[in-house]
């Protein structure tokens, strides 16, 4: 069995690496997402789908691991900096050609090895600032 925080590492650099079928297979089959606007997603392929976004908008995006806390073997605390450069729509904002860098906070639970419950906190003000979006 695999411990949460080498899973969530390796998670994250399926994203990274674009390598969505390995990252379906760490996707426990009851899998929920919950992102900064509190509302939970079900379904490894609503994961697939925002880390795919993510991507696609920011197709250099990097994360820097700040801190990591596992206080069990089935939960891992991810705190890290992501960057990129906007170079493709996100949602409905079209490519900017800006730099973001933003802090974020990760958490997942295991279960059978695998992703069940995935909690990701950041300020998305932020990014519509970065973005000039917003002021």
């Amino acid at each position: 069995m695999s411990d949460a925080a080498s899973v969530h590492l390796e998670y994250f650099d399926t994203i990274k690496t674009r390598d969505f079928t390995r990252m379906r297979d760490l996707l426990h089959p009851d899998y929920t997402i919950m992102q900064g606007d509190g509302v939970e997603q079900k379904g490894p392929d609503v994961g697939i789908a925002i880390a795919e976004t993510y991507v696609t908008a920011f197709p250099d995006l990097t994360f820097e691991v700040r801190h990591q806390y596992a206080p069990s073997d089935s939960v891992s605390v991810l705190e890290f900096t992501a960057r990129g450069t906007h170079q493709a729509p996100l949602e409905d904002i079209p490519a900017t050609g800006k730099q973001v860098e933003l802090v974020v906070c990760n958490v997942i639970e295991l279960e059978d090895g695998k992703i069940l419950r995935e909690r990701e906190y950041y300020d998305n003000l932020a990014i519509m600032r970065q973005l000039g979006v917003v002021e």
